[in-house]
């Protein structure tokens, strides 16, 4: 008697919640949820910023969407982007992105308030950050403070010292991460490193104490790794730092934009890790191009020509003019303009494909910026100075090559929403924990796209063009995207970021890692010394 009471109590609760009129209501879509697998065409109510129903009764009030013939999905999720201003994030609403990440660079530490503070309010999509390596060091060791301009861009540093290259004293590696400890104290994400940038500056040393840091918090740390780009044993081996560290530390990871030789073995170390509890993973974006600045140090004629056998002629491709550099062309633009934006060509187009089948990885876009003062809202996209077309199209050119090449659907709708809320979700991140789902109680981040039209139009000759077969993209109950057209002054964005908390740093103490890690004999009198440490809290105590 007592579980048919609960049962009608139950069923009159969620009759109730249907029958009380909805903010927004979108009719006889696809409905398709990555994390439980529901795959079905329902109704979705939505009040309050929340989804409050999937069913096939009809629902009443509010605004309604006709989804017939569409998929009604979770939000997408870009954890790799680097153009969080007013046409970025045009581009990435079109792309069907509901909720942008920097968490490969992200801002400096100490400006991280500053950061979320700019974007309150003034933003269509929800938005992140990390706190910074590569600001930290370029703050510490060359006084620079720039975050958001060309100079920003600059990763070889300035002429005072080179950031990028100098190994910092113990004082300064110590201020280096009091920097980036600011940032995870005000909330960030995690920690960012574009160390691929810095490989010959950082040491494994610092790079394990990034790790260490970001730990305490139970956040990731990010990389760009030390030897991407290289070959399939250079890129492996510089990821396997990142993964070694992690596994020491219990720390969570995460590999970025890992879609570069030895992707393969890569995949399996992270599936692999997963299977024993760690909590790491791996994005890509599904271009066989990167772009970066042309003074990267692993464009270098000893790096790019002799190790790893490329040709400028061939590769090295201006991203506005579209022209190819030669060893002499990029020595002349470095002098000029050292941080160019260019096209790399470094992978067959062929992999993408490979890419996009592993079920486990997460698509992110690594979207540069274009920083130019006359891009207006009403900018023209086609108007806008090129790019690389990632920035515009990798959500939907997903959808698109799985489309053609039959990766199931909800695998793909997997890797665009549900494969990085739910790793972030871990790490006690409470906004991806209820998000990247369509499930009821979870917030309304939902992008609604046509199965079979759905396409990215961006090229490496014009990376401005917006996606097309997304007609509504919703941000927390609010339609941002109407119709193919993003509106104006609607921005129902929210902050992604922890709470503020006390500071867990300890400076690094050159002589307590001896009294920690040296085994010191605990009887110094005749005889053979006792050589086994005595721990205490994983301390090992000297002289006991």
């Amino acid at each position: 008697m007592a579980t048919t009471v609960v049962a009608a109590s139950a069923a009159s609760q969620a009759l109730a919640q249907t029958a009380e009129p909805f903010d927004l209501v979108i009719r006889g879509g696809r409905v398709m949820d990555p994390e439980t697998n529901f795959d079905k065409v329902a109704n979705v109510g939505v009040r309050k910023g929340r989804i409050v129903a999937i069913t096939t009764e009809t629902l009443n009030g509010g605004r309604q969407i006709d989804a017939s013939g569409h998929v009604v999905a979770p939000g997408f999720i870009d954890t790799h982007y680097h153009w969080p201003r007013l046409m970025g994030n045009k581009l990435a609403l079109r792309d069907g992105r509901t909720t942008v990440m920097d968490l490969e660079m992200g801002t400096l530490g100490t400006k991280v308030n500053d950061w979320y503070a700019a974007r309150a309010g003034q933003t269509p999509l929800n938005f992140g950050c990390a706190s910074c390596h590569e600001f930290a060091r370029a703050f510490v060791l060359d006084g620079i403070t720039t975050t958001d301009t060309p100079e920003a861009l600059n990763h070889r540093g300035s002429k005072k010292s080179g950031w990028s290259s100098t190994r910092p004293t113990l004082e300064q590696g110590n201020e280096i991460l009091r920097v980036i400890d600011a940032g995870l104290t005000a909330g960030a994400i995690g920690m960012g490193s574009t160390l691929g940038y810095m490989r010959d500056g950082t040491s494994a040393r610092e790079v394990f104490e990034l790790q260490k840091l970001a730990g305490l918090y139970g956040r990731p740390s990010a990389f760009h790794f030390r030897y991407t780009p290289g070959t399939d044993t250079m890129e492996s081996n510089g990821i396997q730092e990142m993964l070694a560290n992690a596994a020491a530390l219990g720390a969570p990871a995460i590999a970025c934009h890992f879609n570069n030789p030895g992707y393969n073995l890569v995949h399996e170390l992270l599936v692999r890790m997963r299977e024993r509890g760690m909590n790491v993973w791996g994005e890509l974006y599904p271009y066989a191009a990167g772009s970066t600045a042309i003074n990267a140090v692993f464009l270098e004629p000893d790096v790019w020509v002799k190790q790893l056998g490329y040709k400028y002629e061939e590769t090295i491709q201006d991203a506005l003019t579209g022209e190819y550099y030669t060893e002499k062309t990029r020595a002349e633009m470095i002098k000029k303009e050292p941080a160019r934006l260019v096209q790399v060509y470094k992978m067959p187009e062929s992999t993408i494909v490979d890419w996009l089948k592993l079920p486990g990885v997460a698509i992110a876009s690594d979207t540069m910026p274009i920083i130019d003062p006359s891009i207006t809202w009403d900018t023209p996209y086609e108007d806008l100075p090129n790019s690389h077309p990632r920035g515009a199209g990798s959500f939907a050119r997903a959808l698109r090559i799985g489309r053609e090449y039959k990766i199931p659907l909800m695998q793909t709708i997997a890797q665009l929403s549900y494969n990085s809320a739910l790793p972030l979700g871990k790490t006690g991140l409470k906004a991806m924990q209820e998000r990247g789902r369509m499930q009821e109680g979870m917030v309304a981040d939902i992008t609604i796209f046509n199965p079979e039209t759905v396409t990215d139009n961006a090229t490496y000759a014009k990376g401005t063009l917006p996606s097309s077969g997304i007609p509504f993209v919703i941000v927390n109950g609010v339609v941002v995207v109407e119709n193919s057209q993003v509106l104006k002054n609607v921005n129902p964005g929210q902050q992604i970021r922890h709470d503020p908390r006390e500071t867990l740093r300890q400076p690094i103490d050159v002589d307590a890692w001896t009294r920690s890690y040296y085994v010191v004999p605990k009887d110094f009198g005749g005889g053979v010394p006792d050589t086994q440490p005595v721990y205490d809290k994983n301390v090992i105590r000297c002289c006991e």
